[in-house]
């Protein structure tokens, strides 16, 4: 099985916040949270599961959807999101059966050692014909940064490119969404580091190599977002 990706977000705090930055100010489309959210919306779904919804970025778009919302994720800070939240474990989810008739896990999957694992016991907490959406990265994502991320190139547990496969083992795949397009633009190297250091490179080493890399630079993103159901 191809390696997960080591979970860092109560001893690296400031990589995650990192990442959320970076994002934020320098993606020319956002997250993929508003989409999402308007899935589930669309839907008509009464209450959706968020699976390692961190700070409940997710929440907080379902909520002003009027879409009550459960977050639940290994980190301590799950505290921080709106409404009811749960510290868990994907794998041991503390629901009954058929609690929910959606769910999320956005981000995340790379980060368990058997992601069918963690899918089985996501449809078990959803009811018959339940929405899941997942998103993944591609292991090719930002090519132009390929000589300063050590685990570019390197399979995960759960990517893009294993994502569909994967799912189509616990779920029905209704919709998958990719994209391969120049989406970020870090206009110096400030902009380089705080993205490095999202990425999981110590400040220092972020710093290092921001100076070697010109600016402004664009991003190739590569990853899905795909839509399943529970039959």
């Amino acid at each position: 099985m191809s390696d997960a990706v080591p979970v860092d977000y109560e001893s690296d705090p400031g990589r995650f916040a990192a990442n959320v930055l970076s994002t934020a100010w320098f993606s020319s489309c956002g997250d993929v949270h508003p989409e999402i959210a308007a899935g589930f919306a669309t839907e008509g779904c009464s209450l959706v599961l968020d699976v390692g919804g961190g700070t409940g970025a997710l929440s907080r778009l379902l909520v002003r959807r009027n879409v009550p919302t459960v977050v639940a994720d290994l980190a301590s800070h799950v505290s921080h999101a709106p409404g009811y939240s749960v510290q868990a474990d994907v794998t041991g989810l503390p629901f009954r059966e058929a609690t929910f008739d959606g769910a999320a896990a956005l981000w995340m999957l790379h980060h368990v050692p058997d992601p069918v694992e963690a899918l089985t016991e996501v449809r078990r907490v959803l009811s018959p014909g339940g929405l899941l959406a997942v998103s993944a990265s591609s292991r090719w994502n930002d090519p132009e940064l390929a000589w300063a991320l050590p685990r570019w190139g390197r399979a995960s547990s759960f990517d893009a490119e294993t994502a569909e496969p994967l799912l189509g083992k616990v779920f029905e795949v209704e919709s998958i969404r990719a994209w391969d397009a120049r989406l970020v633009t870090l206009p110096d190297r400030a902009a380089v580091a705080l993205f490095l250091r999202g990425r999981g490179l110590p400040e220092s080493s972020a710093w290092r190599l921001a100076t070697k890399t010109a600016v402004p630079l664009s991003l190739t993103k590569r990853g899905l977002v795909a839509w399943a159901r529970k039959r």
